[in-house]
């Protein structure tokens, strides 16, 4: 049915919103209130400052993506053809990249509000080309935007994993984009945080 393969995409946006909205109002508020700058003014590097923050709000990401799929997976009563830990992985990956988003985002933000406006720009549009509108009945543009898009991997991997009872080899290209995604975000994040320390 229409809502059984809408059911992937939309755990899969749940984890990237809720990841994405908490990362970035922890860092933006630690930004705002200073702590960011005190602690940029120590000899610490820039990219161990951002794997720091990955590290920390990378593990409450991960119980959070649990939570989030377990209690999808259960409240909904959704079957899942495939491994419900190969289900787990797919979205800790992309919690892992909605993390790093937020976080480049909120080194642009200057203020909460500012924050909430990046939700429309950036969230919004991933659950419009992420599968739950087929890609295929799209003008070429919107398929060419949905290919740029981290939840539109995700939602092929965990539909292919639930739906079709996929393992992990056979979705290793969208997972591989997913981790591209990842990578290219966190050097963004180090070279962002050159606006606020120039050394």
């Amino acid at each position: 049915s229409f809502f059984t393969r809408m059911i992937p995409v939309l755990i899969g946006f749940v984890v990237f919103f809720f990841v994405f909205l908490i990362s970035g109002m922890a860092l933006l508020k630690e930004r705002t209130s200073g702590t960011l700058e005190r602690l940029l003014a120590t000899p610490v590097k820039r990219s161990e400052i951002v794997y720091g923050y990955m590290l920390s709000y990378g593990l409450i990401a991960i119980f959070q993506t649990a939570v989030v799929v377990l209690a999808a997976i259960w409240l909904l009563d959704v079957e899942v053809v495939g491994n419900l830990f190969n289900v787990i992985i797919v979205n800790v990956v992309l919690a892992l990249v909605a993390l790093a988003f937020g976080i480049l985002l909120s080194t642009l933000a200057k203020s909460e509000f500012q924050m909430m406006q990046f939700i429309p720009l950036v969230v919004v549009p991933q659950i419009f080309f992420s599968g739950i509108i087929p890609l295929d009945s799209m003008a070429d543009w919107a398929q060419r935007i949905g290919k740029i898009l981290p939840l539109t991997y995700a939602g092929e991997a965990l539909s292919a994993i639930i739906m079709q009872g996929a393992g992990l080899i056979d979705v290793g290209k969208d997972i591989l984009v997913l981790m591209i995604f990842l990578v290219v975000l966190l050097i963004l994040n180090i070279l962002g945080l050159k606006r606020y320390r120039k050394v």
